[in-house]
């Protein structure tokens, strides 16, 4: 706004120098015959300038400077202008050249300030905002800019000090103390960023981002009753706004304060009875509050204005899922469009429902039919090979993994999945040389340093290298109990009995239900002569895993032992 003023102040000039006949008084020129036709062509340029004729007013400037080429202010206007046409390349070697010989111009500093913010040279642009300060120390402008670039870095010390500064200068400066209160919060210290937005908004009561941070560093604080006033204060004062009570049941929700939220809404909907974004609102409540009735009739409600609205679509096919009701989930799900983002869950969701039905082999079509479909989707081919595995065909599930593989080249999570399957098909080197690759694409993928570290361990071979595997694996994922579970078993493996007894114990208290992990237990306890303890292990064990054979032969010789 400040440069459009610049402009129209001198348009006025110019127009009231032609109507007294005096002669026009252009900037550091000499009346010369030079300085006249510099002024004329800048004076055209101007006025180009304002009718929005860029191109044309770029013209009459260059025009200008060829007439008075040793003028710093005819060179800081072109910048400008060049800034204002995008043609950033241009503005800043011209103002670069400039300022080689005009170090003083505050004005060139402020604008190439902008242009290497434009252009992400964030250390440029510090540089040249901090020289317009030390030109012009009341320049509130570059305080402003760069304590933004400072908080944008999160140096957040050095943008307050700024900040501070500013309000030194201007102590009413509502986006000095709206930014202020913005790195307040960054730093977490949201009691003095609240006192900061409430004194902007005392000022400029409509100022709505100020209003909305306000709320949300109530909401960091937990005060959801203060965020929720907040949003009521604002909506009283600008009803208009009457779609945040949408938010303000949210907050509700967020406070667990369900029937509050429920007449929030309710209350919307007799107002604006066609409001979509309320009685999607109000269905997702009544989802949460497992009222599926309720919410599917929300959805269909929905729906029923926008046909082609897929996200509320899955809503309600979910709806109709966790609601027992297979074929309208199945049917909703369907209708999802092939475009959509939802549509590869949406299959996903389908071959669930048939898997849950028995209905494998159709399960199998489906997501055979949709891979054709859609090509390069990495859950389809996974989920497709579970359901394989399901069917007991694990040659089909390797198989579909592979031409995954073949067509998503260097995926981790169909490599990994891949490797399992080897490992299932006994094929233990083949799946050690997938879990290779994994480690390659991504080498701190915990799940492949424990596969390769625990399946050394169980055969005893390579057991030093083992260790490190899954240690480094627990420092990626810690306190995972499989990853325990290896680490005590890699132990065990070393003779390092109390150590594994450790590990284990820990590993069974993460997953007390897990039979693999007991059983390692009673080994332990066996090798340690604890026979009592290692036949409560097993027989835990068998109990969540009674067709265990191995198993049942250990508890079997302990007892003959005894």
């Amino acid at each position: 706004m400040q440069i459009k003023y610049k402009y129209l102040i001198l348009v006025l000039v110019l127009i009231s120098v032609a109507v007294s006949g005096c002669g026009l008084r252009y900037p550091a020129i000499d009346k010369d015959e030079k300085s006249a036709s510099a002024a004329y062509h800048y004076s055209l340029g101007v006025l180009l300038r304002l009718d929005g004729q860029l191109g044309e007013a770029t013209e009459e400037l260059e025009k200008a400077i060829a007439a008075d080429p040793d003028s710093p202010y005819l060179k800081t206007e072109l910048v400008s202008l060049y800034a204002e046409k995008g043609e950033l390349a241009r503005a800043v070697s011209l103002g670069e050249k400039t300022l080689s010989n005009d170090a003083d111009n505050s004005d060139l500093h402020l604008i190439m300030g902008g242009l290497y913010l434009n252009s992400r040279e964030y250390e440029k642009a510090v540089q040249e905002y901090k020289k317009v300060i030390e030109l012009d120390p009341q320049n509130l402008i570059a305080h402003l800019y760069l304590a933004t670039i400072y908080a944008g870095e999160k140096k957040y010390d050095k943008a307050e000090e700024i900040l501070k500064n500013l309000l030194v200068l201007d102590s009413d400066n509502v986006m000095g103390m709206y930014y202020y209160a913005k790195v307040l919060a960054e730093m977490k210290r949201f009691d003095e960023a609240a006192s900061m937005y409430q004194k902007v908004i005392a000022v400029r009561p409509h100022f709505e981002s100020a209003v909305f941070d306000l709320a949300a560093v109530y909401e960091k604080q937990k005060k959801i009753g203060a965020a929720v006033e907040v949003y009521r204060n604002y909506i009283e004062a600008n009803p208009s706004r009457i779609n945040l009570r949408v938010k303000i049941g949210d907050l509700l929700i967020k406070d667990k304060k369900y029937d509050e939220a429920q007449k929030e809404f309710q209350d919307l909907l007799e107002i604006t009875p066609d409001n979509s974004e309320a009685r999607m609102a109000l269905g997702l409540l009544y989802y949460e509050l497992r009222r599926f009735d309720l919410a599917i009739q929300e959805f269909l409600n929905v729906l029923e204005k926008n046909i082609s609205d897929d996200r509320v679509r899955y809503l309600l096919a979910t709806t109709y899922e966790e609601n027992n009701n297979s074929k309208l989930a199945k049917d909703e799900y369907q209708k999802i469009s092939f475009t959509s983002d939802l549509y590869v869950n949406a299959i996903i969701h389908v071959g669930m429902i048939l898997k849950k039905e028995g209905r494998l082999t159709e399960a199998i079509n489906i997501l055979t039919e949709s891979i054709t479909r859609k090509k390069g989707q990495v859950p389809f081919y996974l989920y497709l090979s579970s359901l394989y595995e399901e069917n007991k065909d694990l040659a089909g599930a390797e198989n579909i993994l592979k031409e995954g593989i073949a067509g998503i080249p260097g995926n981790v999570d169909l490599h990994y999945s891949l490797g399992v399957i080897y490992e299932k098909t006994n094929r233990f080197p083949e799946s050690i040389k997938e879990m290779e690759t994994v480690l390659i694409i991504d080498p701190n993928h915990a799940d492949a340093l424990n596969f390769i570290g625990y399946g050394y361990a169980d055969r005893g071979i390579n057991l030093e290298q083992a260790e490190q595997m899954i240690i480094k694996a627990l420092k990626i994922k810690p306190g995972n109990g499989y990853m325990m579970d290896s680490l005590g078993w890699v132990h065990f493996k070393q003779n390092k009995l109390d150590s594994a007894l450790k590990n284990l114990k820990e590993a069974m208290e993460i997953m007390p239900a897990d039979a693999a992990i007991i059983e390692h237990l009673g080994d332990v306890y066996s090798k340690l002569g604890k026979l009592k303890e290692a036949r409560e292990m097993y027989e835990k064990a068998l109990k969540i895993n009674p067709q265990n054979e191995s198993l049942q032969k250990k508890l079997q010789d302990l007892i003959e032992k005894k």
